[in-house]
C-alpha cells in the first residue's frame, strides 16, 4: 500500500519551484491537482519546444504542451479556475472543503493571497488540519519578483561559480529553485508528521532567498567571522588540490585529491612518478603549487585514454569521473533502469526523467511509470463533475 495515496494535493503553480515539490509528492502516491487560469494556464506550458505531434494545429504540434513544462508535471490532474472571480474563489474553498484537501500550495507572490481567496487565515478557517505551503522569492513580508538566475545573484551562489578572472556565472540547473522544492518538501513531511501526532494544520512560508543561502554554510562563516575571501575558482578547489578538469587523449576528466594518501598513490601509477616530489607531499604544498601541478598532470593525463586513466585512478582509490555528457548519464547503468516514465495516451509518444535518489514505493509498484502531465483543464470533469458542479456551464461563463 502506498502510504501517501490518501493524501490530495491542491497546488495554484507555475514555472519550476512548485511544480518541483509537487512532482515528489506524485511520485509519493498523492493526488496532485494543479489549478492554472484559463486560458494559457502555466506560462511555463509555452516554452521550449513543441514536441507533441498534432496534425490539426497549424504548425504540426500541440499547443500549450511544450517541453521545458513537461518533466515537473508527471503524475498531476490539471484543472482551471479563474481566481480573480468570486465564483471561482469559492469554487476553491468548495474544492477544499469537500474533497478534502490536506496540503495547498501557491508560488503566487505574498501581495495576491487576499485578492485571490487563498491566504493561509481564510483557507484554515476552512479546513483546520490543512497545511499550507507558500513558497515565494523573499517570504511573506517582501512582495519583490524574482526568478532563480536573479535569487542565484543575490544569495552569493554565482560569487562563486566561474573562472577567477572572468564574470560571475549563472549555474547550469535552476538550483534555486529546485533547492527551495527540497526544502519545502522536507517541511511538508515534517507538518504531515506533526499532524498525524497533534491534529494540527501548519502554515509553511518558504523564501527561495533563505533557502539558497542556508547552503552557504562555509562561504559565510569564512568570510563573515575570520574574513577570509571566498570567490570564484573555476574548475579548482580552494583548500584542497589536484582538483579539476583535465583533457585525456580522447574526452574529459574530473580529478578530485583530498588526502595526502591519495595523492600519494597517484605518484605510483605508471607515467606518474615524476610527481613524487617533496613539495607536493601535502595538501599545503600541492595547493601552493596548484598551477603548476596541474600543468604538470595535464601533460601526462593528455597521453592516456578516459578509459584507461579512470580505471587506473579507481584501482587505487582516487575519486575521477568522465564528464558525461546527458545522453551518458542516462545510460549508467545506476540511472538507465530507474528512469521515471510516462508515456502520453493520444500520441503514444514516451518521456522520461531522472529517478529520485531514493524510489518511492508508489514507483516500484507502478513500475516507475506515472501518468503523462496533463494537457490545460483536463480534469475539470473529473474534479469538478464529482462534487456536482455543472461543468459546461461554468466553462461558458468563464471560471474554468
Amino acid at each position: 500500500m502506498t502510504l501517501f495515496k490518501s493524501l490530495t494535493i491542491l497546488s495554484i503553480e507555475q514555472a519550476t519551484t512548485l511544480p518541483y515539490l509537487t512532482l515528489k509528492l506524485a511520485m509519493d502516491g498523492a493526488r496532485v491537482i494543479r489549478v492554472e487560469s484559463p486560458p494559457r494556464g502555466d506560462p511555463n506550458r509555452w516554452v521550449g519546444l513543441p514536441v507533441l505531434a498534432n496534425q490539426e494545429s497549424e504548425t504540426g504540434f500541440e499547443r500549450g504542451m511544450n517541453a521545458y513544462f513537461l518533466p515537473n508535471n508527471l503524475g498531476k490532474q490539471s484543472i482551471t479556475l479563474d481566481m480573480s472571480t468570486v465564483a471561482g474563489q469559492e469554487l476553491l474553498h468548495k474544492l477544499i472543503r469537500e474533497l478534502p484537501v490536506d496540503i495547498f500550495a501557491t508560488n503566487q507572490r505574498p501581495s495576491s493571497y487576499k485578492k485571490l481567496g487563498i491566504d493561509y487565515e481564510t483557507l484554515s478557517a476552512i479546513k483546520t488540519d490543512l497545511i499550507w505551503v507558500g513558497i515565494t522569492g523573499f517570504g511573506p513580508q517582501s512582495n519583490e519578483a524574482a526568478y532563480d538566475p536573479i535569487l542565484q545573484a543575490r544569495a552569493g551562489l554565482m560569487e562563486l561559480t566561474g573562472e577567477p578572472d572572468g564574470d560571475p556565472t549563472v549555474f547550469g540547473l535552476p538550483m534555486v529553485d529546485l533547492g527551495a522544492g527540497e526544502h519545502a518538501y522536507g517541511l511538508v513531511m515534517k507538518s504531515l508528521y506533526q499532524r498525524a501526532v497533534t491534529g494540527e494544520g501548519a502554515r509553511l512560508d518558504i523564501s527561495m532567498f533563505q533557502s539558497a543561502v542556508s547552503w552557504m554554510v562555509s562561504p559565510v562563516m569564512l568570510s563573515h567571522s575570520f574574513n577570509i575571501p571566498v570567490t570564484r575558482h573555476g574548475n579548482t578547489h580552494q583548500f584542497f588540490a589536484p582538483v579539476s578538469v583535465f583533457a585525456t587523449a580522447d574526452s574529459f576528466v574530473y580529478l578530485a585529491v583530498g588526502t595526502d594518501k591519495q595523492w600519494e598513490a597517484i605518484t605510483r601509477l605508471p607515467g606518474f612518478e615524476t610527481l613524487a616530489e617533496a613539495e607536493y607531499i601535502r595538501n599545503s604544498g600541492r595547493i601552493e603549487a596548484a598551477k603548476e601541478l596541474n600543468q604538470k598532470l595535464a601533460v601526462i593525463i593528455k597521453r592516456q585514454s578516459t578509459h584507461q586513466i579512470i580505471n587506473n585512478f579507481n584501482n587505487v582509490g582516487v575519486p575521477i569521473s568522465k564528464v558525461n555528457r546527458i545522453r551518458e548519464v542516462c545510460a549508467d547503468p545506476l540511472i538507465a533502469d530507474n528512469l521515471v516514465k510516462a508515456r502520453d495516451p493520444r500520441t503514444g509518444i514516451e518521456i522520461a526523467i531522472s529517478p529520485p535518489p531514493v524510489i518511492p514505493a508508489h514507483l516500484l509498484e507502478r513500475g516507475m511509470i506515472l501518468e503523462f502531465p496533463p494537457r490545460l483543464g483536463e480534469h475539470n470533469e473529473v474534479v469538478f463533475g464529482a462534487l456536482g458542479c455543472d461543468v459546461a456551464a461554468l466553462q461558458s461563463q468563464g471560471i474554468l
